[in-house]
């Protein structure tokens, strides 16, 4: 299998950081490549590369990188917590998208900001079009869970002890229920999640330490008000018991003009919890003409 794997300048103001990224296949044999985008934020990319089952499968380039401040690009620690933003991000990828000679894309935030005349599809894959509705959610799987349970995990966020073992060892119940029900966890998610652990600046800041309270910049972001502005076809994909469950995930497929929904049977991860089905379906949406 075709991989190349480099560093390239980012420039932000007057300094230049590095983004790390790994190309799985040709850019020039004719074919538009998928671009992955990982979540967190703060968290590697590492937990995405089963996506190059895109490239053996049919053929279609993929382009994996890691978002400043995390895995293998330019870690910034000493950052305050308003240097973090969405748009750095969309900056950050559409610098690198331009060295790579690749017309920009992005997901749901940047297309309805930004508009990328070269974006052909978007995959929206467990993705929460607001930050309420996902802590909504969440919470809403928390009540599912005994009193004690609940109350517990909730003290430990109320008189910041997330750090305690106590509350770590209640989370991974919880997130083997509603993030990945494929036990054991495979090696690269539990990489993922040790990269959050290494350096949770991005995480902190945008977020907050806390599962079911975010305190980060990322409170209040929502992008529901703009999502009728994304016009190319969105293939939009979710399952029954995560976060972005149906209602949360509702107002992508009632303000998508072009929208197509595919759910599948478990959790949050469906590229781990159901390959097969999942890759299909984002091979089949990219293929069509």
């Amino acid at each position: 299998m075709h991989a190349s794997k480099a560093l390239v300048d980012f420039e932000v103001g007057d300094e230049t950081y590095q983004t790390w990224y790994n190309i799985v296949g040709d850019l020039k044999s004719g074919k538009r490549p998928l671009v992955t985008l990982h979540g967190g934020p703060g968290m590697s990319h590492i937990y995405m590369i089963s996506h190059t089952e895109i490239y053996s499968l049919y053929g279609i380039p993929v382009i994996f990188y890691d978002q400043l401040g995390i895995g293998q690009s330019t870690h910034l620690r000493s950052k305050p917590a308003e240097f973090w933003t969405p748009e750095l991000f969309m900056d950050q990828l559409d610098s690198l998208l331009v060295q790579l000679g690749i017309e920009r894309m992005l997901a749901a935030d940047y297309v309805a900001q930004r508009q990328p005349p070269g974006l052909h599809r978007l995959v929206i894959s467990s993705s929460p079009p607001s930050e309420q509705l996902w802590e909504e959610s969440m919470l809403g799987y928390l009540e599912a869970f005994p009193v004690e349970f609940k109350e517990m995990v909730l003290r430990h966020e109320r008189e910041g002890t997330v750090s305690s073992m106590e509350y770590q060892a209640a989370i991974q119940v919880f997130m083997n229920k509603h993030t990945c029900q494929t036990l054991p966890w495979p090696e690269e998610l539990i990489a993922a999640f040790a990269s959050v652990e290494e350096d949770p600046t991005v995480s902190n800041a945008m977020l907050g330490p806390a599962q079911f309270n975010a305190t980060g910049s990322l409170k209040t972001w929502s992008v529901i008000d703009r999502i009728h502005r994304i016009s190319c076809p969105t293939l939009v994909t979710n399952g029954p018991e995560e976060g972005a469950q149906d209602y949360v995930i509702a107002p992508f497929i009632e303000k998508l003009p072009k929208v197509k929904w595919v759910r599948f049977a478990k959790s949050h991860i469906a590229f781990f919890e159901d390959r097969d089905y999942y890759f299909k379906a984002i091979g089949d949406f990219l293929r069509v003409d």
